[in-house]
This record gives structure tokens, sequence and C-alpha cells, in this order.
């Protein structure tokens, strides 16, 4: 694959790096696309979206210390290494945590939370999947052992500096399965989209189609932590994605409030 987009002796451009940018600015055109067609203030929502990408990218980095904290504890100067800069982190760490602050801001701001959640929602599943194809590049993210005509090796020695993935080694490329079913996800979502429909439905789809396509992507990935429980295989993210299914859910199901937005 291809790590490095430019390489100009000790200045390289990380593929990574580059798609995480486009995934930013593919997600900041849905999202503003929707909140006009939503009635939404767009310099707020703007914003937002700027505040929400700071604060994933630290989740997402918090959540991967985490799920490694046995490693970390032991060689914590590994924390601000370059390695542990260029590693993409945990997306459902960062989710979670700029979902908490979306809802502070929006709170603070005068924003109906569900309203602008259901603009959001599209805009996620997008920069999600541009951002896949980057862990792609990088070889992070890989994939369990795989004997389907779809496996993909990874041959590059750049690519194992940067992720430790095998070399030679036809592998489940679970990060194009992802990639493909957020793609998926942002077209039924975007269509969807209609400002007049039940506040937070969109966003309440998001989560139950996201969590059921990680759930199941997951069983292919190759993991370094062991299960969560020893009686039950499923790992961390897993968990984590039958949590964010049964939110969805119970979003979809209870009745919405009512909101008013002070704009």
């Amino acid at each position: 694959m291809l790590p490095k987009l430019i390489d100009l002796g000790d200045f390289f451009l990380p593929t990574y790096g580059v798609m995480v940018a486009l995934a930013f600015l593919a997600g900041l055109w849905s999202t503003n696309k929707l909140a006009l067609r939503s009635g939404l203030p767009t310099q707020k929502i703007q914003d937002l979206v700027i505040y929400c990408a700071i604060t994933g990218l630290a989740g997402a980095k918090l959540m991967m210390f985490i799920f490694d904290w046995e490693y970390y504890a032991k060689n914590p100067a590994e924390m601000f290494s370059l390695s542990t800069l260029r590693a993409a982190g945990v997306y459902q760490g960062g989710f979670v945590l700029a979902l908490v602050f979306a809802y502070y801001y929006m709170k603070k701001n005068g924003l109906p939370v569900l309203k602008t959640m259901d603009c959001f929602a599209p805009g996620i599943a997008l920069g999600h999947a541009i951002g896949r194809i980057g862990c792609y590049a990088a070889g992070c993210c890989y994939g369990m052992l795989c004997n389907r005509p779809w496996a993909v090796r990874f041959t590059n020695p750049e690519v194992k500096e940067f992720s430790n993935v095998p070399l030679g080694v036809p592998l489940h490329p679970t990060q194009i399965y992802e990639t493909v079913g957020d793609l998926l996800i942002f077209g039924v979502l975007f269509k969807l989209h209609d400002p007049a429909k039940r506040p937070g439905g969109l966003f309440s789809l998001y989560l139950i189609l996201y969590s059921l396509l990680r759930f199941g992507v997951e069983f292919f990935r190759h993991h370094d932590q062991p299960p969560l429980f020893d009686s039950v295989p499923l790992v961390h993210t897993q968990w984590i994605s039958i949590a964010t299914l049964l939110l969805g859910a119970w979003l979809l199901l209870s009745k919405p409030p009512k909101e008013a937005a002070h704009v």
C-alpha cells in the first residue's frame, strides 16, 4: 500500500493524514448542506464541526491509551512518540467524546439537539468512510487471515513500520469492508434527511446501522487485546457497539422532547 503520499527525504506527507483532512472536509460539506436545508445557523454548525473534529481526535487517542493501558503504563514516553501521533486511535472513543462535547455546545448555543444531530449523521458516516481508506493505505486496523479471493496482501515494508501489519499474508480487507458499509449508510441517511420528519430519527438510525456494521466487521479484524470476558468471545469495541445500538434503539422508540432553537 502507500503510507506516504509524498516522500522527500526527511519530509513525507502521510496518506492517512491527507485522508483524515479530506474526511473532515467531506463531513463539513454534508453537514453544512443539511443544516441549510434545516434552517440552522451555518456558522454555529461549522464551528461545531471543527470542535467535534478536535475532541474526536482526542477521544480516539484516549480510548487507545485505555485499551492498551498496560503497555503505556510500562512505557509512558510512548504516549508522546511519533508512532502514537500517527496512530488513528479508537473511533468509538472519539465519537463518544465528540458527542458529549456536541451536546454541551448545542445546549449552550441554543441549537436544537436532535435536529442538529440529524444534520451531522450522514457526514459522520461519509467522513468515516474516507478515513478508513487512509487506514487501508497505512495498513492499520488490518484483518485476520483470509482465504477468500478478495484477500489483500501488504507488501510495502514502510506499511509495517506504520502499523506492524504482517507482510505477504492474505488478510481480510476490514478497512474496505467498513468503507463500503459507511458509504451505504451515508447514502441512506442523506437521502432520508427531511427536516419535517421526527427529530432525532436519522441520528438514531445512524447509531443502529453503524453499530451493526462495526459489530460484524470486528469478527474479521485482528485484535491485540483479548476478549473482555473469557466466557463471551467479544472484544471491547463490540461491547461498545452493543451499547450504541441500544442507545440508537432507545432514541428511535422514545418520544422526542419538544425543542426550540434560539439562533
